[in-house]
Parts: C-alpha cells; sequence; structure tokens
C-alpha cells in the first residue's frame, strides 16, 4: 500500500519553507489550505516583537539616547501615532518603484492614505485619522508590523 489511504500526509518540505518564510518575513503564523489539506505554522514571536520597536525608535531624530530610553520613546509616540489595526507587511509606497504615499514634513488631510499594510494578500490602506504634518515614519517598506504597532507620526 502507498500510505495515502490512511490519514492526512504532511508534506515536510512544505512546512519547513513556511517556517522558513516566518524567520524571514517575521511574521506570527501562516496557515495554508489545499482542499481538505491544511497546514498551520505558528512560532511565539515575543522576543523578535521587541526588536523592531527598539529599532524603530532610533528612526525618529530626538530618542536617539541609551536603550533603555529607546523603549521609553514608542510609548511616548502613541500619543500622535497612527498604529497597524493588523499583523502584516507595511508598504509605503502603491506599487514597486512608485513614489511614496507620503514623506516626514508632507500636510496631509484625514482620510489621505499614508501606507498600506497587506495581511492575507489583501491590500488595507491606511488612511491619516486627522489631518497635520508628517512628522516621522517608524517603518520601512516591505518591514512586517504587528498590530498596535505605531506606523508614523503626524501632528
Amino acid at each position: 500500500m502507498s500510505g495515502k489511504t490512511g490519514g492526512m500526509q504532511v508534506d515536510t518540505k512544505l512546512v519547513r519553507e513556511l517556517a522558513e518564510l516566518l524567520n524571514d518575513t517575521g511574521l506570527s503564523e501562516i496557515e495554508v489550505e489545499d482542499g481538505d489539506r491544511k497546514i498551520k505554522v505558528c512560532r511565539n514571536i515575543q522576543a523578535v516583537a521587541a526588536a523592531p520597536v527598539a529599532l524603530a525608535a532610533p528612526a525618529a531624530p530626538a530618542p536617539a539616547v541609551p536603550l533603555p530610553s529607546a523603549e521609553v520613546a514608542p510609548a511616548a509616540a502613541p500619543a500622535n501615532a497612527v498604529k497597524s489595526p493588523m499583523v502584516g507587511t507595511a508598504y509605503l509606497t502603491p506599487e514597486p518603484g512608485a513614489a511614496p504615499f507620503v514623506s516626514v514634513g508632507d500636510k496631509v488631510s484625514a482620510g489621505d492614505t499614508l501606507l498600506i499594510v497587506e495581511a492575507m494578500k489583501v491590500m488595507n490602506p491606511i488612511t491619516a485619522p486627522n489631518g497635520g504634518t508628517v512628522k516621522s515614519i517608524f517603518v520601512e517598506s516591505g518591514q512586517p508590523v504587528e498590530f498596535d504597532q505605531p506606523l508614523m507620526v503626524i501632528e
């Protein structure tokens, strides 16, 4: 017998590829469904999630101080920060090679598209909650983002 008459056959190569994709993208889980077969690969990224936040702080010119202050800087940003409403990948341009939606110093109006967060192959525009000037951008195009992660500051 071929072994296909029993339970589900696990494609270990696919599972390894999905696990590698988790590492490459920084996502916390990936789920693939093919007919009756469903594979879900998850990982605990609490330690990894702290790294992007710590890296985001030096991007802001003001809080360029020792590491303990880097942890405090993201807590100060949320007052005016636009936060990610979901886990996904942030894109600052509408398509590769195009100009960014906004840059530091640009004036925006409420409802203007600031960036896109791709989640499960769906492009979700993130809009300005209010008008103002873009003061800081904490993410780079193609960077994975977590739920409630500060993306940029508008004042």
